[in-house]
């Protein structure tokens, strides 16, 4: 064996063991950061609307809360209460030990007079709910399309828990590109 062919054959091992490692730590940089950094979605209805569309394409960062809670009008990912197993997305309106209350629509947070100002909301709520006092460690969330949302109203666990919360929506990528508020 010529020095020549003895070169070709450690080069070419070491071309193939190159792109393995490389391939091993992608796969393995990818599994940290879409089990512990973000969350990729799909949203497939649209209770959100018209904030989140049906069929858009988000990303939402787990580390949001790691170092504050969320704040009402924080849109989050989190486990269905009534069904672990289902994700959901929707907006915080109620905070822990916060009492909620809607009226004609109208939310009203801890006996205040003047309802929430949700500029958001896709068109005028209907409806009356509560009034009920979020529990310590937990929040109330809604869709923004109110008439048309399954949401804390409707489910048997009318709140979720910290420990539930998966991460804060952040930035849609798909079909439009943009910040979600």
């Amino acid at each position: 064996m010529t020095k020549k062919s003895k070169k070709k054959k450690t080069s070419w091992k070491s071309e193939v063991s190159s792109w393995i490692v490389c391939i091993v730590i992608t796969l393995l940089l990818t599994w940290l950061i879409t089990n512990f950094v973000i969350i990729n979605a799909n949203i497939p209805s649209g209770s959100m609307e018209n904030t989140i569309m049906t069929n858009d394409k988000l990303i939402a960062l787990r580390t949001a809360y790691w170092f504050h809670d969320p704040e009402r009008g924080d849109i989050i990912i989190f486990e269905y209460p009534d069904d672990e197993q289902e994700w959901y997305i929707k907006r915080v309106i109620a905070l822990p030990g916060e009492t909620i209350e809607i009226k004609d629509g109208k939310v009203y947070i801890d006996g205040s007079d003047t309802p929430l100002n949700e500029p958001y909301l896709k068109e005028e709520p209907v409806g009356d709910f509560g009034p009920y006092t979020v529990p310590k460690d937990s929040y109330f969330v809604m869709g923004d399309n109110r008439n048309n949302s399954n949401d804390a109203r409707d489910w048997y666990t009318h709140y979720v828990t910290r420990d539930e919360i998966l991460g804060k929506a952040w930035f849609r990528y798909h079909p439009s590109f943009g910040w979600i508020e």
